[in-house]
């Protein structure tokens, strides 16, 4: 869980400073930076995994090619452009395994992740720029220092169950010599590693020493890596939702949407087995004579449950398991008994089903971020997403477990509907601002909020203007024009209208 983000030097993104609560929006104009955030996140996630250059070029709008990876940086006068530093706080989990399966558990569970990044243009014989690293750390922040960097709304036995573990010095840290050559030290924290320490010559690294660690050496850093990894941005595709599934298709919602009858099997399937390991053995004997697959019906009316808030006419929602042509399928079956297969349902009700399936699975977890969730939704129904994507986020009031699984939620609009219906403590308004750095005029973004909300109260988050705030709220239009008529008449030109909208 990201619980605060600071950035200087990506894109637009200048003296940038975030605190998230477990579900939070984020609200601007087009081309404002709403995305360059979200960048930043997916960048994180990328040098868990790949090349520092290979997670550079992964970033929207950079595939490709080599040379426009300087676009990663702010821009100064003459071509010069700024360092990226980035330092992200997060709760990890307490136990999980690395890239070999081998398990890993936490010293601490309050980490802060730091990076600075150098871009360098060809220099001498070499044609191709690069990106060097200039520090990487990994620090903790200590158990009684936890309220203070968790300012959102949250019961202490909530609080208890997310951060824990001691420590008295960095995972990874990096130190200057005397001749200005900079090292990564790795300090190992796993008692058979004998607490060596190993040096990486920064400006050498072709990766962040993060993305190498194994839990032999560092368990701790190694769950840091994992929970940057299970930062995703959710982009759900129709045509990837409609598709069906092969029986041996991977069995977790892909961030297009792809493979949801397969997570939607596996999620009825554990039911089912759930259900079947709490009963008596003559229980479980007379389930399978008499309701074989009962348990998987359950997980499945949960999910028709909640899809009935976007369409009142939902009956049943069910897997077809084809047995000759190994494939299964989604289907939908109406309150007549009609029944529909996933290409014939709508874009917005299969977004809303995939995001209920992911409300009920424990598997998955992290940070999901997702760019206008009102895509394909009616205005009447965008509260009911609105309420999926905040039930899918980590209740702060309950204790971490299956049941509540340590999972977060951002999201970014340009919706006055959605700005409308989110709550006042999730809202954030990204607004363009101009900054002077280093003599050059900077086309940046700032980051609000409103006041009387813990942003405001205990993160020190500067209030946005109430003129500013209203317009999310009411944008200004051109102002209707009674002379129009016919077919030049528009909607806002209707007197019958304007005055209801008055009374209103």
């Amino acid at each position: 869980m990201l619980t605060r983000l600071r950035v200087d030097g990506f894109k637009n993104l200048i003296d940038v400073d975030l605190h998230f609560g477990p579900f939070t929006c984020i609200a601007g104009a087009n081309a404002v930076g709403k995305s360059n955030l979200f960048d930043v996140i997916l960048f994180l996630e990328a040098l868990m995994d790949a090349p520092i250059m290979d997670a550079a070029m992964a970033v929207r709008e950079e595939r490709g090619s080599l040379s426009d990876i300087q676009y990663l940086f702010t821009q100064m006068e003459r071509g010069i452009c700024l360092p990226i530093k980035i330092e992200a706080e997060m709760l990890v989990p307490g136990e999980g395994s690395d890239y070999l399966d081998q398990p890993a558990e936490a010293k601490t569970t309050f980490l802060v992740y730091g990076l600075e990044l150098q871009y360098r243009p060809p220099e001498g014989t070499a044609t191709r720029p690069r990106i060097e690293l200039v520090e990487e750390t990994l620090e903790y922040v200590k158990k009684g220092e936890a309220t203070a960097h968790l300012p959102f709304k949250h019961s202490p036995g909530w609080r208890d169950s997310v951060v824990k573990g001691r420590r008295t010095s960095p995972y990874i840290s990096t130190e200057t010599q005397d001749d200005g050559s900079r090292f990564v030290k790795l300090h190992q924290d796993s008692s058979t590693s004998g607490g060596r320490t190993r040096l990486f010559q920064a400006e050498k690294l072709p990766r962040t020493v993060l993305s190498t660690v194994n839990a032999q050496e560092s368990p701790t850093a190694v769950l840091a890596r994992q929970e940057m990894l299970n930062w995703r941005l959710l982009q759900l595709e129709p045509s990837a939702l409609r598709a069906p599934d092969g029986f041996d298709a991977p069995s977790q919602l892909a961030p297009s949407g792809a493979h949801l009858p397969a997570t939607l099997y596996r999620l009825s399937q554990e039911q089912e087995r759930r259900d079947v390991e709490s009963l008596t053995p003559n229980e479980s004997y007379v389930r399978m004579i008499h309701a074989p697959g009962q348990g998987g019906e359950k997980a499945l009316a949960q999910i028709a449950n909640r899809l009935y808030e976007l369409i009142d006419h939902v009956g049943q929602v069910r897997i077809d398991r084809d047995d000759k042509r190994e494939l299964l399928t989604l289907l939908l079956t109406d309150k007549h008994g009609t029944e529909l297969p996933a290409k014939a349902l709508s874009d917005g009700t299969l977004r809303f089903l995939a995001l209920a399936s992911v409300e009920i699975d424990p598997t998955l977890t992290g940070l999901i971020c997702m760019e206008e969730p009102e895509n394909g939704i009616h205005p009447e129904r965008i509260g009911a997403m609105l309420g999926l994507l905040r039930d899918i986020a980590v209740d702060p009031e309950l204790p971490i477990g299956d049941d509540n699984p340590l999972r977060q939620v951002i999201i970014n609009t340009h919706s006055p509907v959605v700005v409308s219906q989110v709550p006042d403590d999730a809202l954030v308004f990204a607004v363009p601002e101009q900054r002077v750095v280093n003599g050059s005029l900077i086309k940046g973004v700032s980051f609000r909020c409103l006041s009387d909300t813990w942003r405001a109260d205990r993160a020190n988050m500067e209030v946005i203007a109430k003129g500013k705030a209203l317009a999310f709220l009411q944008p200004i239009a051109e102002k209707g024009n009674p002379k129009r008529k016919g077919a030049d008449r528009r909607v806002i030109d209707r007197e019958d209208l304007v005055q209801l909208k008055l009374e209103l």
